[in-house]
């Protein structure tokens, strides 16, 4: 590394983080701590329109929540700031007014509704859909002349109308643009706010950013860019452009397709360390088979000589494997402190810690979301049991079973209680008085209790729902009718 590594993810606050922008901030925070340099979080907040309130405190938030930890930005400072564009707006202008005034820009007096007659022009001759230079060509005194009168403008690029631009990209090698067909984009708007290609130029290189790691979707912008760092004489950031996040039948990975947000999923009851491991995976692999990897791994192993060019696949079924394997390998302690918020926004009743701690035993190897424990633990709360598995009932139908069953409720009639020792008698005297082995004896009682011909442990069922309601759903079972 020529300089010292310094990377920054550089949000918009329009609303909630999207795991393609967990995955930008990810992928920087793992390059950043590999080389042991600095994370920096920028807030792009110039687009005024798009603002939200409340935006930047939940990116900060959410990135507390998952781990990511930078080493300068906004709450926490740092020697390059402010981290907020909005507090930097004299630092653009000055550099715009450089631009005009070095013939790198220009000023543009092109009226919005003469903007859209030229866009329709273009539409109806088939031309590229581009600002035409039409203020690129006022004299000196043309300018002046408008300037004096007070004319609304906003200041655009000069970028050159011949040749090419080339840059070597990390991640995809040698890339060309052609000069003629990009666009002479506004850098200062009429109300004096920068956009994005301005202040991300100017802010990278006061902050003495050495690699920018961005989507792809920003990869037409590098000429934009690379033209401004020429014009102001300073080296270019190395550039790496990530592969588009997609969904399973390739299309991009959007809201319309469902929840893309990283609040959704935690809401869901994803953990922050499922959700980091499976989005690291998303465009970059170790080359080993290795795919459960904590924050450490991730930092030890990340290089971007190992991310893809071609678009990731947001499989949600391995997500979901992902997650109920963290949850899974969670300490007992952890988990219940987990899940018990699940319990109880699913409307169950957790004032019980002994019994909620058994619930979360019987159901969790069984889950692979918090939202699950909604349909896993229903059978501990409900009095009325419901068979909704047509294998289920057919189980239930059979006079084999119904024998099991009778057998079973005459046995533990005359005990105090039910607990797993006393289960463990009756079920080996219910087998001797009629016989039945194995699933014939076993899976009527697993149904009567649970419902499912797949559940928790059964001891586990015994222990939490007691002699009272194991009488009761037995009962429910032997009075339906056939």
């Amino acid at each position: 590394m020529d300089r010292p590594v310094r990377v920054r993810f550089a949000p918009s606050p329009t609303g909630f983080l999207h795991v393609g922008g967990l995955r930008t901030a990810l992928y920087n925070f793992l390059f950043a701590r590999h080389h042991r340099g600095k994370f920096v979080l920028r807030i792009e907040d110039t687009d005024r329109s798009r603002y939200v309130e409340g935006a930047t405190e939940n990116l900060i938030r959410t990135l507390k929540i998952m781990g990511l930890q930078y080493d300068e930005g906004p709450d926490v400072g740092g020697e390059y700031g402010p981290y907020l564009q909005s507090q930097r707006l004299e630092l653009y202008r000055q550099h715009a007014q450089q631009l005009v005034e070095s013939g790198h820009a220009y000023y543009c007096f092109c009226t919005p509704a003469e903007l859209e007659a030229m866009r329709k022009r273009q539409e109806a001759a088939k031309q590229p859909i581009m600002y035409d230079g039409t203020c690129r060509r006022l004299t000196a005194e043309e300018v002046q002349k408008r300037l004096k009168q007070g004319k609304p403008y906003v200041v655009r690029l000069k970028m050159p109308r011949e040749g090419e631009t080339r840059f070597s990209d990390l991640i995809r090698g040698d890339v060309a643009f052609q000069n003629e067909l990009i666009d002479d984009q506004i850098l200062l708007k009429s109300d004096g706010y920068p956009t994005y290609h301005l202040a991300n130029v100017i802010d990278d290189h006061y902050m003495e950013i050495s690699h920018v790691i961005r989507g792809e979707e920003w990869l037409p912008s590098v000429p934009k860019h690379l033209q401004l760092y020429k014009a102001f004489g300073w080296e270019p950031p190395q550039m790496a452009h990530l592969p588009l996040l997609l969904n399973p039948d390739r299309s991009k990975l959007s809201k319309r397709q469902g929840d893309v947000a990283v609040e959704d999923f935690l809401e869901k009851g994803y953990l922050p360390e499922a959700l980091i491991n499976f989005v690291a995976l998303l465009g970059w692999n170790p080359g080993t088979d290795q795919e459960i990897f904590s924050l450490q791994e991730l930092i030890e192993k990340f290089s971007l000589e190992r991310v893809n060019k071609s678009g990731a696949v947001f499989d949600l079924n391995k997500l979901n494997w992902m997650n109920g394997h963290y949850i899974r390998e969670l300490p007992e302690e952890k988990r219940v402190a987990f899940l018990t918020p699940f319990l109880k926004k699913a409307g169950y009743d957790v004032s019980d810690p002994e019994k909620t701690r058994k619930v979360i035993a019987a159901i969790y190897k069984r889950i692979e979301r918090g939202i699950d424990v909604k349909e896993q633990a229903a059978i501990f709360y409900q009095d009325h049991l419901e068979i909704r598995e047509p294998e289920a009932r057919e189980i239930l139908q059979k006079e084999s079973a119904r024998t099991v069953l009778r057998t079973f409720l005459q046995k533990i009639a005359p005990l105090h209680e039910l607990d797993v020792q006393t289960f463990s008698q009756v079920m080996k005297e219910v087998q001797r008085e009629t016989g039945f082995k194995k699933q014939d004896l076993w899976m009527p009682i697993r149904v009567a209790l649970t419902g499912v011909t797949h559940g928790p442990d059964l001891p586990l069922v015994i222990e939490i729902l007691g002699k009272a309601k194991i009488e009761s759903f037995v009962r429910q079972v032997l009075s339906a009718e056939n």
